[in-house]
């Protein structure tokens, strides 16, 4: 054990913490998280417009239509906010201009995934003649081509700066006045090279990217089961080796994510259906069925804990229990730890493999609906699967029923640690 240990910390860790910490990485992951308010706000919406009480519900049907107007700016533009904040994050690494480079990226992406339809004839009650874009082409599932788009025209951008390709401007002009000239050539440069791109030699970088990893989103973040124990196997693992697993996993499975909580929301919209949503595995899946109180599902932990013989550990679990309840379980991760700790980094894995099993199962048996909404991590997991899934109660109760497993789960190997801990402590005591 000792040596699978020392391979890990020495050959397994750095590679990982590497990719985790890799620029570009990090710039999608920033870039993407900062899109969280808006499809936050958006998903309130959602669940507004499809409040199961009828009185209630009769009452905002004919203010639908407006209703509808936070969610299409919010989740139906995901991408598009997106680029700007990836391109923007992307910049600020370089110590470029951000909201340059943010602009410039935007600019780019509307040119290659939303190019604009004219039309003619005007047709009474349905369309005025004029140009238009189709803003469905601004949502989730244009956000690969957004994270491309976004990396080079910041990578166009910086090429041109670096190179001392721009228009230089005396001293004592406002610092925002000289980077607007600064961006001039860079910036035609960029607009030249995406219009050719797209309209030019009729490349549709978006359609490409969509075609090209949809079969790896359906397995990730869609209905497959391997693809959700993967998953959820794989950023327990990076924690367990000390390593922010949704860091490290973030930039690849993260839009794949928004991509299927949007689908589900937007079909939710139309049906009022949780049960008949195109995707199982959504974070909120994972968030409210299996991270009860955080990845490795460690509440239930930090419950055994208030009630240990140590006083190590009782005092942990006093000192984690309030963060555990609202999904934050990095002082009992670090603070047990769990971190290259063999007896408690197994449950941490074996626990959520097992609760996404039995999660899945009763998703597609439909004793629970999928998730028709994304709420903030920090709410309670039973109160957020409750909302989540159109208010269903049934939800709620499988989180419990997880939790409880959980618990069994955890407790063996907690009886373990526990013995190692308390003789520790005596053996402290002795000493002193």
């Amino acid at each position: 054990m000792n040596g699978f240990v020392g391979f890990i910390e020495q050959k397994l860790m750095p590679v990982a913490n590497k990719v985790g910490m890799q620029r570009h990485m990090v710039a999608i992951r920033k870039g993407i998280i900062a899109t969280l308010p808006l499809t936050i706000v958006g998903s309130f919406f959602t669940i507004l417009l499809n409040f199961p009480i009828e009185s209630v519900a009769a009452f905002i049907e004919p203010y639908r239509e407006v209703l509808d107007i936070p969610f299409r700016y919010t989740v139906g533009l995901l991408a598009l906010y997106a680029t700007f904040g990836i391109a923007s994050s992307l910049a600020k690494s370089y110590k470029l201009d951000s909201l340059t480079a943010g602009i410039l990226a935007t600019m780019s992406f509307l040119i290659t995934a939303a190019p604009p339809i004219r039309v003619l004839e005007s047709v009474e009650g349905v369309i005025d003649a004029g140009r238009f874009i189709n803003v469905a082409n601004l949502g989730s599932g244009s956000l690969f081509g957004a994270i491309v788009t976004a990396i080079l025209s910041v990578e166009i951008y910086r090429f041109f700066i670096v190179k001392n390709i721009t228009i230089k401007m005396p001293d004592g002009v406002p610092p925002e006045v000289t980077n607007s000239f600064m961006a001039l050539i860079p910036g035609g440069a960029i607009l030249v090279l995406f219009w050719v791109i797209r309209h030019i030699i009729g490349f549709d970088i978006n359609g490409f990217l969509s075609n090209l990893l949809m079969p790896l989103k359906d397995v990730l973040a869609g209905n497959s089961l391997f693809g959700g124990l993967l998953t959820v196997f794989l950023i327990c693992f990076f924690w367990v080796l000390g390593i922010h697993g949704p860091a490290i996993m973030g930039p690849v499975i993260r839009p794949f994510w928004d991509i299927s909580i949007a689908e589900n929301m937007e079909v939710f919209q139309t049906s009022g259906n949780a049960h008949e949503l195109p995707n199982i595995f959504t974070e909120q899946f994972l968030q409210w069925f299996v991270w009860i109180g955080g990845a490795g599902t460690t509440l239930a932990l930090v419950v055994l804990f208030l009630f240990s013989k140590s006083n190590y550990l009782k005092q942990l679990g006093r000192l984690s229990i309030l963060p555990g309840i609202f999904n934050i379980n990095e002082p009992v991760i670090f603070g047990a730890p769990i971190v290259m700790n063999p007896i408690l980094g197994i449950p941490f894995l074996v626990a959520p493999l097992i609760t996404t099993t039995i999660s899945y199962f009763a998703t597609t048996t439909g004793i629970v609906p999928m998730m028709a909404a994304r709420l903030g991590f920090a709410i309670p997991a039973p109160i957020a699967a409750w909302m989540s899934t159109n208010w269903s109660v049934a939800a709620g109760i499988l989180v419990v029923v997880n939790f409880l497993i959980t618990l069994a789960i955890y407790y063996p190997f907690f009886k373990v640690f526990e013995k190692q801990q308390l003789e520790r402590e005596e053996e402290q005591a002795t000493q002193e």
